[in-house]
């Protein structure tokens, strides 16, 4: 399992690593400014009815932060990227209910155009104030295998030269 170094959202990580609680209290996250333009934090879940206090999973995937339809829904992977994943997770006959997806950043990094939130990318500094919630939800879930969905995703654990 990955260490990761912790500083930015450290002091707003609870003790208690039950899913519950860390999914409540990234809420209060001000790590990074990130929070001061998305709608919501957007932790990691696991599509299951059973008990996910503290989930026994196989994999974690995960991406590089929400976008539009994430913020605004509060759940990672539900929109475009939700779709291709799930669809992939189809072809490749993995079940998305044993599956705990994640993001390397969890507030939206966004810019607007006329109406619209454009996705922009997060940068070192925003990846490593996240850290600790990500440290968090690897040392709950404790996967057998995690799938780093692109570069932003491998560089928040293997390092910035990756």
């Amino acid at each position: 399992m990955p260490k990761i170094e912790s500083n930015g959202a450290a002091p707003f990580v609870p003790e208690d690593r039950s899913l519950p609680v860390l999914r409540e209290a990234v809420q209060q996250c001000h790590g990074c400014d990130l929070y001061r333009h998305a709608t919501q934090a957007v932790f990691g879940e696991l599509e299951t009815h059973e008990d996910a206090t503290r989930p026994k999973v196989a994999m974690m995937m995960i991406g590089e932060q929400p976008g539009d339809q994430e913020d605004r829904q509060g759940r990672p992977f539900v929109g475009p990227a939700g779709k291709l994943l799930d669809q992939c997770l189809d072809e490749a006959q993995i079940d998305r209910h044993a599956v705990y997806v994640t993001n390397t950043v969890k507030h939206f990094k966004w810019e607007p155009r006329g109406k619209l939130r454009i996705h922009k990318k997060p940068g070192m500094q925003e990846i490593r104030a996240c850290r600790p919630w990500l440290q968090a939800e690897l040392e709950t879930v404790r996967p057998r295998l995690i799938v780093c969905l692109g570069a932003v995703a491998a560089q928040s654990l293997l390092g910035s030269k990756f």
